[in-house]
């Protein structure tokens, strides 16, 4: 058995394990142009973070008064993202290299993401982090997406996991929140520094104020190995 016992990880995608948040902006802002919403801003995009692609549409629709079904929406949104997706999204160097800390010492591991099927398998692909991560799960897969803990329990249940043994790596609060729901301990890396003081954030076993400036491959895995070995 590894030296980490059972513990199995379970890792968010966007603004966790890749820097994609710009190309989800630019893709929502594109669309809500395109149906006469000009100068949608940064700011108003950090509102979304972390939840899936699918209930921002739906959001989005109602906030503007749009005329288009949420379906053309979604779909519209989705074709441009997987445009900037196969090119332009970085994986970041820290995290990648604990994904292969983890690669390993053979530890279990998988991606929950709020993202459609074809952008985990773009982005992975591109990022060739899909050599590492072969168990993936959207929200397109369950019945409901982050903050519910679905995505997390189904990639438990692939991983062969109980849910008690994972630790869960997110970037955004909806992701805290369906992790502390499905009963797993979370690594918390805020993507939006000022959500760093959400409630949701106050559940996580190890909340990084600083996010992905503060997190180190190492820390994290020293962190996970002496919380196996005095659980």
């Amino acid at each position: 058995m590894s030296k980490f016992g059972t513990l199995a990880v379970i890792f968010d995608l966007d603004g966790t394990l890749v820097d994609s948040e710009p190309n989800y902006y630019e893709a929502s802002r594109q669309t809500l142009a395109e149906h006469g919403v000009p100068g949608f801003t940064w700011a108003e995009h950090e509102d979304y973070v972390g939840i899936s692609t699918l209930e921002t549409a739906v959001i989005l629709r109602e906030r503007y008064g749009l005329h288009a079904t949420v379906d053309e929406l979604l779909d519209a949104t989705n074709r441009r993202y997987l445009e900037l997706a196969r090119t332009h999204t970085r994986a970041y160097p820290e995290m990648r290299k604990f994904v292969e800390l983890l690669a390993a010492e053979a530890v279990p591991m998988a991606v929950a993401s709020g993202s459609s099927p074809e952008a985990l398998d773009a982005i992975l692909a591109g990022t060739g982090l899909d050599a590492f991560l072969h168990t993936v799960v959207s929200a397109d897969e369950v019945a409901h997406g982050k903050p519910a803990p679905d995505v997390f329990l189904e990639a438990a249940r692939r991983l062969g996991a109980d849910p008690a043994d994972c630790v869960v790596l997110e970037d955004a609060a909806p992701g805290a929140a369906a992790a502390h729901a499905a009963g797993m301990r979370c690594i918390a890396v805020p993507y939006v520094a000022a959500q760093a003081d959400s409630p949701e954030f106050a559940t996580a076993a190890l909340l990084l104020r600083g996010g992905q400036a503060e997190f180190t491959a190492q820390s994290a895995y020293t962190w996970l190995l002496d919380s196996a070995t005095s659980g």
